[in-house]
């Protein structure tokens, strides 16, 4: 037997202001039937996995001790400018020189979210390995 996963849960204070800016972060609406003022918001997504947010009363105090890392289409850099303009906040900025690394992010409630490299720059990286370790 195994279970497997349906969603992740967001605790927040605003359920839908909260899920308007997750639904621009990945690209998919909320459902037909969420509206503002309802305690509760989710996003599906094509994978089958759900984005879930539940207003609670308590406010955020700590680092969350889970996160999201998500791999852009495009490239990381191109990423990191997209997010600032809807809304997310630079936390930490973990990128090297070498052009590996990933950007920490909070929402507008401060859940951290990382952007990775998008997977053409992982394979180029990787090619580059390659070519280098042939010689």
């Amino acid at each position: 037997m195994r279970s497997t996963l349906f969603n992740v849960a967001f605790d927040c204070a605003d359920a839908y202001e909260l899920a308007q800016f997750w639904s621009k972060v990945v690209g998919h609406p909320l459902n037909a039937d969420d509206f503002p003022g309802e305690s509760t918001a989710a996003i599906a997504l094509p994978t089958g996995l759900h984005l879930y947010f539940a207003e609670v009363s308590e406010p955020k105090t700590q680092k969350n001790r889970v996160h999201l890392c998500l791999q852009p289409e495009s490239t990381r850099d191109a990423e990191v400018e997209r997010l600032l303009a809807v809304g997310a906040t630079v936390a930490a900025d973990r990128r090297n020189a070498d052009g590996t690394g990933w950007v920490v992010f909070l929402d507008p409630e401060g859940n951290e979210f990382c952007v990775l490299r998008g997977a053409g720059e992982r394979a180029a990286r990787e090619a580059v390995s390659c070519d280098r370790a042939a010689h």
